[in-house]
């Protein structure tokens, strides 16, 4: 483990406690665990500091992702869409249906939750990642022990309307309704993208309906506190979603960065935006004419951030595979046809040193079955 040099005394016992405060609690369920609820400290335990080869550049451009505006006429719509999927694999939309209210009411109580006590939220922490609805620290994937600075409210609904919502947090006291009204109109929006999408492909306007986008709704409630030393630590390591689609609330301080043409972006969020990526089974549907684009999460030193990443998923039996429709002789089959709940064992494992060429490759991942 890669170690800063140069500390004064008192700063190597009070990192060194703190490293034993978090890192050497690895069976202990409990809210001690969670960064926004450990003590402030002015240096960066050595559990979070990656070796040098492995940190994130000094800077990163910051871009404007494409602004695509849904009010526009529906041709102009799709080819945006398709064009900004194409060449960079993420993109902004606005006058999305959405409400202010509901995008203002989710991020409020979002933040009122993280400011919780610990003793209201500890019966939520879980490290068991098949629980629907839990609070954890780090990341869910795998990753031989490498810790991320970020905390993580996960919550799980069911559509058509289910009783998931009874195993969300009490308190605060609005946040099951806020949740709920948020859920709907989001994924209302994710599915007039995914319909606009199939219409531009040349698919039935329908055949992202059903088992493929019918899975939970799961949502993401992440945290991340202000970071001692953000150049030696990540949020959330380099990765692709493993869904279908994500939309991202995504708040308005930047933290969000995107593999491109082999460097990383910094993505700069446009007021009252959504940031939308395609999921793993949009590329294996497309059998690779989109993709499913690497991105990670750096901190920052001064100021929390808070986002809400929604992600539209098949349901774990759904069948998935390369359409007919983008098949040939010229053009056979790239991806093995797998159900989501296999897909999801498969592609489990994430590390920084697997990530040193930014790209994900999904092909190989999957010849490894």
């Amino acid at each position: 483990m890669a170690r800063r040099h140069g500390r004064r005394p008192h700063e190597s016992t009070v990192s060194a406690s703190f490293t034993i405060y978090l890192c050497s609690l690895a069976g202990c369920p409990t809210m001690e665990k969670m960064l926004h609820s450990a003590p402030i400290q002015a240096t960066l335990p050595d559990c979070f500091i990656f070796p040098a080869d492995k940190r994130p550049p000094a800077t990163a451009a910051a871009v404007s992702l494409p602004i695509i505006d849904l009010s526009r006429s529906r041709d102009e719509v799709r080819r945006a869409i398709l064009d900004a999927g194409k060449e960079i694999g993420f993109f902004q939309v606005v006058n999305h249906g959405v409400s202010k209210q509901a995008m203002q009411d989710m991020e409020d109580v979002c933040r009122e939750f993280f400011r919780l006590p610990a003793a209201e939220k500890a019966g939520l922490y879980s490290e068991d990642t098949h629980k629907a609805t839990r609070i954890y620290s780090s990341t869910m994937f795998e990753t031989g022990g490498e810790r991320y600075w970020r905390d993580c409210l996960r919550l799980a609904c069911s559509f058509p309307a289910g009783d998931s919502a009874m195993d969300w947090p009490e308190k605060p006291r609005r946040l099951r309704e806020v949740v709920e009204r948020f859920t709907v109109q989001t994924r209302g929006m994710g599915m007039e993208i995914l319909r606009l999408l199939c219409e531009g492909l040349g698919l039935r306007h329908d055949y992202l309906e059903g088992d493929i986008s019918g899975g939970d709704v799961v949502l993401h409630v992440n945290h991340y506190p202000p970071c001692p030393d953000p150049s030696t630590t990540l949020g959330l390591p380099p990765h692709c979603d493993r869904n279908l689609l994500t939309l991202l609330l995504p708040s308005m301080v930047p933290g969000l960065e995107v593999a491109y043409k082999g460097d990383w972006i910094k993505v700069q969020p446009a007021p009252d935006a959504f940031v939308v990526n395609f999921g793993c089974q949009l590329e294996v549907v497309t059998n690779g004419l989109l993709k499913s684009i690497e991105h990670r999460v750096v901190t920052n030193l001064g100021v929390a951030r808070t986002t809400v990443a929604t992600f539209i998923m098949p349901t774990t039996d759904c069948l998935i595979g390369p359409a007919g429709e983008f098949l040939s002789e010229e053009n056979p089959p790239c991806y093995r046809t797998l159900t989501f709940g296999e897909f999801k064992r498969i592609y489990s494992v994430v590390k920084l040193g697997s990530s040193l060429n930014l790209t994900t490759n999904l092909k190989n991942v999957q010849k490894e079955i």
